[in-house]
């Protein structure tokens, strides 16, 4: 006997907005289902309801993306004044630590010799990028590493999935090129003069 076959699974938001559209246009002034249950009026708030939520998230994320690019600017003009009030302290201070101290500022460790290579990156996550098919990724850093290289997987139950997607000497890193939509996986390691860490746990994340 057949029945109906939604297949909503596979749908997304707006295809299935435009499904529930089509049925009730079906629907309407049909004589093989005079009285629909629920009611064409029912169905009809509820795409209302959605098609509205949905406009609302599309908003959101490009705001979103707009408020990060602003951070981003603001976060290199930080950088960019802390960086110059260090030297001003370094100039002034010239290597007296107790000095360099009262000015709320570390001094850096002496030089130690390493032996082994680094631990694997731990912290690893990513954010929404400023472009389409970007995500940025994070993670603490790691002592003593000189960089780190970055692998992304579609698949990560495929070992012979994993990517390299680029290195970057700082804990953080712009991974460009996804495709909008689609799941990835992400995972890092720290190299230093001795060698490669092993890899970090994943973190997963939906491009943009």
């Amino acid at each position: 006997m057949p029945k109906t076959k939604l297949n909503l699974h596979n749908l997304s938001i707006v295809a299935k907005i435009a499904k529930a559209k089509q049925i009730v246009a079906a629907l309407t002034g049909n004589p093989n289902f005079p009285t629909p249950n629920p009611t064409l009026n029912a169905i009809d708030l509820v795409i209302t309801k959605t098609e509205t939520k949905a406009a609302e998230r599309d908003a959101a994320q490009q705001l979103a993306k707009t408020k990060t690019i602003e951070l981003n600017g603001c976060e290199d003009e930080l950088n960019a004044i802390l960086s110059q009030i260090a030297a001003h302290v370094d100039s002034v201070a010239a290597g007296d630590r107790a000095k360099i101290h009262s000015a709320g500022l570390d001094t850096r460790a002496g030089a130690t010799s390493t032996t082994e290579p680094p631990p694997p990156p731990s912290g690893l996550d990513s954010s929404i990028g400023d472009h389409e098919g970007e995500l940025d990724a994070f993670w603490d850093p790691v002592a003593g590493a000189r960089s780190y290289l970055i692998q992304t997987n579609e698949d990560p139950t495929v070992a012979t999935g994993w990517q390299h997607t680029g290195v970057s000497t700082k804990s953080k890193y712009t991974i460009k090129g996804l495709q909008s939509g689609k799941r990835y996986w992400m995972r890092v390691a720290a190299v230093n003069s001795v060698g490669q860490s092993g890899w970090s746990d994943p973190a997963t994340k939906i491009a943009p």
